[in-house]
């Protein structure tokens, strides 16, 4: 009995702090940055830490806001919804992203992710603005 109760005191241990992502559940989930709840599928997105515990957000300029003045936090994975794939989560820091005043991005910043420079490039000939990598999204956003 005592052997039994600790394979399933371990088993929930290492499943609770399993790094991956959550489930965003639009129309009911926060944002940890601004608390507006999460609706628009095409630009939300997630932090992951490296003790598992997701932080949800509804634009990616929350998630690098929050980020930002996080900086002590290790993060396991940073995740944007696809703008071309909505609720799609993909890696951020291979991601492309497009700046256009003509997509409108929950908190203003009109920022939208791509998983492909393509897809990224084709909506740049649609709408006009201006494309940028992780690195760089986040160097424009720790200097506004």
């Amino acid at each position: 009995m005592k052997s039994t109760f600790s394979i399933c005191f371990l088993a929930l241990v290492f499943t609770a702090c399993e790094v991956k992502p959550q489930k965003i559940n639009y129309g009911n989930d926060n944002c940890q940055y601004c608390n507006m709840t999460i609706v628009d599928r095409q630009h939300a997105s997630q932090i992951v830490t490296d003790k598992g515990r997701a932080h949800k957000f509804d634009a990616i300029e929350c998630m690098v806001n929050y980020d930002n003045e996080h900086s002590n936090q290790t993060v396991a994975m940073y995740l944007v919804n696809d703008f071309k794939n909505p609720s799609e989560l993909i890696d951020a820091t291979t991601a492309t992203y497009l700046i256009s005043p003509e997509i409108s991005s929950p908190m203003g910043a009109n920022l939208s992710a791509f998983n492909s420079e393509q897809d990224a490039q084709k909506t740049q000939a649609e709408y006009s603005g201006k494309l940028c990598d992780w690195e760089a999204l986040r160097q424009h956003f720790k200097k506004n």
